[in-house]
């Protein structure tokens, strides 16, 4: 697990997912949020609209943009305080999506700036925003987790 912390964090650091998108995870987004749209699930009517194919929801990239800064960049135990997002090209199921994260600033009171993106594999750039996040101050993955740790001992014993 990857836990940077704000001291170690620089100016051009960067991290990245890349993942193919398939109509199952279309439709386990819909599920999961309830957003039915005739744009992710319905073919027939989605060949009569904008893009005359179904398109993959934008907030299910900005899902892979999440993985990324809570798994990669910073990573662990990083919290969310602002995100921004221009969608500038669809993304089709099929696609394949590199989503990345990478560090413009460090601000005052703990939290840096992110530079987020999502770009297909022709390399068109499918969104961007930036990001305002708050990594933690000291590692934690590493520390004693009592509750945990007396689970692990028991399992080793046996």
């Amino acid at each position: 697990m990857v836990e940077n912390t704000y001291s170690e964090l620089i100016v051009g650091a960067s991290g990245y997912v890349e993942k193919t998108i398939s109509e199952t995870d279309v439709y386990q987004y819909a599920g999961i949020t309830g957003d039915f749209s005739w744009l992710h699930v319905n073919q027939m009517r989605a060949q009569q609209g904008h893009f005359k194919t179904r398109i993959v929801h934008g907030m299910l990239l900005m899902g892979l943009i999440s993985n990324v800064v809570g798994n990669l960049m910073p990573g662990a135990g990083t919290i969310y305080e602002t995100q921004s997002v221009r969608f500038l090209r669809p993304c089709y199921i099929g696609d394949t999506v590199r989503a990345q994260t990478e560090v413009i600033q460090k601000l005052e009171k703990g939290r840096v700036q992110l530079r987020t993106l999502c770009v297909n594999q022709r390399g068109e750039l499918l969104l961007e925003g930036e990001a305002i996040v708050i990594p933690p101050r000291q590692h934690i993955v590493d520390l004693p987790c009592p509750g945990l740790d007396a689970v692990s001992a028991g399992a080793a014993a046996e």
